[in-house]
């Protein structure tokens, strides 16, 4: 069981894409597209103030018909964000994750942002331990 800290250091994308409540979705749902992700951290005055995914869009945009090139994120934006800390171990994360329905946990060090952990991240994570579990076993099974 690792910690968070472990699995965003060893995360590819490591720079922490972030939007503020002034942009519109458009020019969100523009940026996630550009960058192949699918959140976007809302920061207000160096403060973390919500998080916008692709979810928010579908269902707050999308199906109320509102326009994309009008709407900001800070109408749309998840607020009462669920977060996590480095310390953390990955199960945790992973049972946070499927009791509430998140896909993202925001990773908060003495209130200050210094990750995005994804469902993603955690199944890679849970599946490289596996692997090295079975390896270690058929080892011993056959006696290496």
């Amino acid at each position: 069981m690792k910690a968070v800290a472990e699995i965003l250091k060893a995360k590819t994308h490591v720079s922490i894409i972030s939007v503020n409540p002034e942009t519109t979705v458009l020019e969100a749902i523009t940026l996630m597209t550009d960058t192949d992700i699918s959140a976007l951290m809302v920061i207000e005055n160096g403060q973390v103030a919500g998080i916008v995914t692709e979810r928010d869009y579908v269902r707050r945009v999308a199906r109320l018909q509102l326009a994309p090139d009008v709407t900001t994120v800070g109408a749309v934006m998840t607020r009462n964000l669920i977060t996590v800390t480095p310390k953390d171990h990955t199960r945790f994360c992973m049972q946070l994750m499927i009791e509430k329905n998140l896909r993202h946990l925001p990773v908060l060090e003495d209130g200050k942002l210094v990750g995005l952990l994804s469902i993603r991240d955690l199944v890679k994570d849970v599946v490289a331990e596996q692997e090295g579990l079975i390896n270690h076993l058929e080892q011993y099974i056959r006696g290496e």
